[in-house]
């Protein structure tokens, strides 16, 4: 019963043989094999246009060199107070940036909320040299709360970035959970609302170390190359990111794996519903579910075997949880069973 996090699980066999298919041969290096090429005309197939894709390894250096990319001198960024930018990358987007900073946004369910914004760029007048300057917006697609941006609500921010004429960029650590909820196409949710750059997650969802950084309008790509290759995220072997991401696309592994991951949460969401012994904090739509339970139980539930973090309530819900109570962390993944779902919720009662 491991619901700590989707990075826990292991790779998907489909992507693991990929990987041990690719391991024997020679190739070309620095993403000039014709594996990289195939996947990168993947990329363009899956999004309906010509992108341009870079490679990298984690997600946070996706989120750092996308945000470096539209970096400004005194520059700000905007995003959710509780995004994983701000929250949990130690600082790289400032460092990676060269010192642009992070401007967080209120917002309830993880999202930003569009006035917030909206007051919270007008902090940073364009004549005025002492604040800084606004040089782009970052939301995160699913959110670190489990929800889900509807369409109206990414289009929504998006105009707010064309108005000020900043770049907007998703984090989509969480893409496809965020993706099959949403039941659209990847460029229904970005590029025809109006996302410049995303930061493709594929770890998450059954990869080994698969991450990437997809520019919907290539031109605006110029100097990521030098920016991945200073930032050491240039892999010399980047085939074995790109044979993940082969397995991956394959026959639409990604968005099975997906739609498993969230099955698993939505039948974990309906057995906390249905018992007396915990309630959802809010309603999920991903794979991230977030209970609150009495420590005595969530005790209980550890001596059975199960694991799950402790999480703090974020800023607009802090009175949620009792002193006897805590919130908790369930998240599921391509490796989630029904059996693990159903156990968990036969010890909770």
């Amino acid at each position: 019963m491991i619901f700590t996090s989707d990075n826990w699980a292991g790779a998907h066999p489909a992507i693991a043989a990929s990987l041990n298919a690719h391991a024997a041969a020679y190739a070309p290096a620095y993403g000039t094999s014709e594996l990289d090429r195939k996947v990168e005309a993947t990329f363009n197939e899956t999004f309906g246009r010509d992108v341009a894709v870079f490679f990298v390894g984690t997600g946070t250096a996706a989120n750092s060199l996308a945000l470096s990319s539209v970096n400004r001198p005194g520059g700000v960024v905007f995003c959710h107070h509780d995004a994983h930018v701000i929250a949990d990358e130690c600082g790289a987007p400032e460092f990676f940036s060269q010192g642009a900073r992070l401007a967080p946004v209120s917002g309830t369910d993880g999202k930003i909320d569009p006035a917030a914004l909206e007051a919270e760029i007008a902090r940073y007048p364009k004549e005025f040299v002492h604040a800084g300057q606004p040089m782009a917006i970052t939301l995160t697609q699913a959110t670190e709360a489990g929800t889900v941006y509807q369409p109206d609500e990414i289009r929504a921010i998006s105009n707010i970035a064309k108005a000020h004429g900043l770049p907007l960029h998703m984090d989509g650590a969480r893409f496809a959970n965020a993706l099959v909820s949403l039941d659209i196409s990847p460029a229904e949710m970005t590029a025809d609302l109006g996302v410049d750059i995303l930061s493709f997650g594929g770890t998450k969802n059954g990869c080994w170390c698969a991450e990437a950084l997809v520019f919907l309008d290539p031109e605006m790509a110029s100097q990521a190359p030098f920016i991945r290759k200073r930032a050491a995220q240039l892999f010399s072997k980047s085939r074995f990111i790109a044979a993940q991401f082969d397995a991956y696309f394959e026959n639409d592994l990604w968005l099975d794996i997906a739609r498993h991951a969230n099955r698993m949460a939505a039948r974990l969401q309906d057995g906390l519903l249905a018992s007396q012994n915990a309630r959802l904090a809010w309603k999920c739509d991903a794979n991230e579910i977030f209970p609150i339970i009495s420590q005595t139980k969530a005790a209980s539930l550890r001596n059975e075997g199960a694991m799950f973090y402790d999480w703090n309530p974020p800023r607009p819900h802090g009175n949620l949880v009792a002193e006897d109570e805590g919130m908790f962390r369930l998240v599921t993944s391509f490796a989630t069973t029904e059996a693990d779902v159903d156990r968990f919720i036969e010890v909770l009662g």
